[in-house]
């Protein structure tokens, strides 16, 4: 037996929720398909930085209550070097606009609830085991055995690691950046005002406030490395180092709650749908995060997708939904070039002349105000 929807959606991550939330304010039926437990899904600490478009969208469809009442308004960020430390208070330059920080697991939180009050359904603990672009059909394995969901169109959001992207019949630009990251969070408070970013010889550092408790932190690390082998007192020493605290402060320090290895790649699908299948998030870009554009694209996209899957559905007009794959992918091309000028920035070269580069770019950024314009409308828009 094959049970069918409207509109089927993998992941319950911010793409699939945002997704399944407007679609259901429309009276759409849809059912989300997610390989881990509700419990997992809200509790995974991944990114926190929402850009003003994102809030907008939040906002707009009445998503960002929790958002409203506990995000931080975040307008600053600093580089710290070998020359000393200036910050940018980007809340003044380009639009005058700003982050909020909002940890995206108590965003997921909120739009879990929110999509489940308006009659939508996930499917938890479904591990998608094949998909069918043409069907629009996932067949996945729970508890109970195998199972089969159809939908007059499917939505994939389950990732740069998920079964949808396979299905699409796409060229794929990747890039290795050649650089990884160990994402550390600390149970403690943050220890300046502004996000950090330290560069130094021995390899890049960022501090990024998470909530009044919890303090993101990065190192980078060389690729591969285990990071089991990064004990509390190790994070910390290179932390100190990199951050330059015994010029600068001391950090606030606390037990280290996650430590994991990021890679810093990208990957582009062009296109990003293909018969009934259309890829949000992740599944349609991979992203380094070293300019947190990663879930602000998710959103954007699932509004993109909504609007075009309501022209279709509510007044019969497909123009929207062909069309998705070129609204979507140059604005995702902005963040990816924005994305490679930071990692450019912030990460450390074997030759001189490269190490000069990278000095005049800061020097630019700290003295040029059209500089600082063009740095400030890209770190927070998209």
């Amino acid at each position: 037996m094959v049970d069918h929807t409207t509109v089927l959606i993998a992941g319950a991550g911010p793409a699939g929720l945002v997704l399944g939330n407007l679609l259901r304010a429309e009276g759409i039926a849809t059912l989300v398909v997610e390989r881990a437990s509700r419990e997992q899904v809200q509790t995974r600490a991944r990114a926190g930085f929402l850009g003003p478009g994102s809030a907008r969208v939040l906002t707009r469809h009445g998503l960002g209550a929790g958002m409203l009442h506990k995000g931080r308004p975040h307008g600053v960020c600093a580089f710290r070097g070998a020359d000393g430390e200036f910050e940018l208070d980007y809340s003044r330059l380009g639009r005058g606009e700003v982050h909020t920080v909002y940890p995206q697991q108590d965003l997921v939180t909120d739009l879990v609830a929110q999509y489940l009050d308006r009659g939508g359904e996930i499917r938890f603990g479904a591990t998608a085991t094949g998909v069918d672009s043409g069907t629009a059909t996932i067949r996945y394995r729970d508890e109970q055995g195998e199972n089969v969901v159809s939908g007059r169109f499917l939505a994939g959001c389950d990732g740069g690691n998920g079964i949808t992207r396979q299905a699409v019949a796409a060229h794929r630009l990747t890039q290795d950046h050649g650089v990884s990251w160990l994402a550390v969070l600390a149970e403690a408070p943050q220890s300046m005002a502004a996000v950090t970013y330290a560069i130094h010889d021995d390899g890049f550092a960022g501090h990024m406030a998470r909530s009044p408790e919890v303090t993101r932190y990065y190192l980078q690390v060389p690729p591969g490395d285990d990071p089991g082998a990064w004990t509390d007192e190790r994070i910390w020493a290179a932390l100190d180092t990199r951050m330059r605290t015994d010029e600068f402060g001391q950090l606030k320090q606390g037990p280290i709650i996650e430590r994991r290895i990021v890679r810093l790649r990208s990957e582009v699908a062009d296109p990003i749908q293909h018969d009934r299948l259309f890829l949000v998030g992740d599944a349609a870009s991979l992203i380094s995060p070293s300019a947190a554009k990663g879930a602000n694209l998710a959103i954007m996209e699932a509004e993109v997708l909504a609007s075009a899957l309501i022209s279709a559905l509510r007044h019969d007009d497909e123009r929207p939904l062909a069309a998705y794959s070129r609204t979507c992918l140059p604005r995702v091309w902005r963040a990816q070039e924005f994305s490679r000028w930071m990692i450019d920035l912030l990460h450390p070269h074997e030759d001189a002349f490269h190490r000069a580069l990278r000095r005049a770019r800061l020097d630019s950024l700290r003295d040029c105000r059209a500089h600082q314009d063009f740095f400030a409308e890209h770190y927070v828009g998209i």
